[in-house]
């Protein structure tokens, strides 16, 4: 079992730490606010600590999951963060869903001090993190560094995938969220249109997901887009950030995106429109 560490109690890092603890590893946790890090030691019975640099310091592997770059900057390298608490061996892994910019920074930040670093955002959603079932699409520099990070990932992933170097996980993470983008603006067009057909949806969703039209989206946001439920899952705010990194990187590397823009404008307007906390299957309330 490894001493591992875990910033970020969120409601993605809540549980993944949490199937850390269960299967056996001695976890020590941090979260900007601590009340949520003290809930999660009564619950899982690890150590909390002040600052990320005390989790290092006390670990062989930190975990991160926050929000955005600027905090997981703020996380790894602030003069309280993980770097400032580093020693030789130590491995950290970055969950968080960011450019793929800031991997490669963050990877040379960590090997100019001797520490390992994989970029490792997941798919899976809130429910994926409790059920111990994300899939983590995996960027780093050393195979080894990698193999180690996967076998304590086991905890809470049933998919662990090295696809390259440093910054290959996120850009991953973007070929996901592309394709989450345009499934979902279709399934909102598809419902759309049955409502307007005068069709009953529900039924609708239950013929087409046994054939050619079946996916996640529709299997788990379907009904739910039909009644106009959304309040859980992937927020529409958290949709706009990803995209928006799918976006820049595409305009580096000369890939075109015109769905993947067209849907990330529509997700602007549901948010302008007071939206951002509700599910990104949330696009179908754009549709009359």
């Amino acid at each position: 079992m490894t001493r591992v560490g875990f910033c970020g109690l969120g409601v993605m890092g809540y549980p993944m730490a949490g199937h850390l603890a269960t299967a056996g590893h001695s976890v020590a946790v941090y979260n900007r606010t601590s009340a949520r890090a003290d809930a999660w030691v009564a619950e899982y019975s690890g150590t909390a600590f002040a600052t990320p640099r005390e989790v290092a310091a006390n670990s062989d592997m930190v975990m991160i999951c926050v929000g955005n770059d600027a905090d997981v900057r703020a996380v790894v390298l602030g003069p309280d963060g993980v770097l400032a608490g580093a020693h030789s061996g130590l491995i950290v892994v970055d969950h968080t869903t960011t450019s793929a910019e800031l991997a490669r920074e963050i990877s040379l930040a960590c090997s100019a001090v001797g520490v390992g670093f994989v970029d490792a955002p997941v798919s899976g959603g809130q429910a994926g993190a409790i059920n111990g079932a994300l899939t983590v699409m995996c960027g780093a520099d050393f195979e080894e560094v990698f193999a180690d990070v996967a076998v304590v990932a086991a905890a809470y992933s049933r998919s662990c995938v090295r696809l390259g170097n440093a910054g290959s996980g996120q850009l991953a993470k973007m070929v996901n969220q592309i394709c989450i983008a345009g499934v979902v603006q279709g399934l909102a067009e598809g419902l759309a249109f049955a409502t307007k057909a005068g069709l009953d949806a529900h039924a609708v969703i239950d013929v087409i997901s046994k054939g050619a039209a079946q996916s996640w989206q529709m299997e788990n946001r379907g009904h739910t887009m039909v009644d106009d439920s959304f309040d859980f899952g992937f927020a529409v705010e958290w949709m706009i950030k990803d995209l928006g990194f799918c976006v820049e990187e595409a305009q580096r590397n000369g890939a075109e995106l015109p769905v993947a823009d067209l849907v990330l404008g529509f997700y602007r307007e549901l948010y302008a429109d007071g939206a951002g906390r509700l599910d990104t299957s949330s696009l179908i309330r754009r549709l009359p």
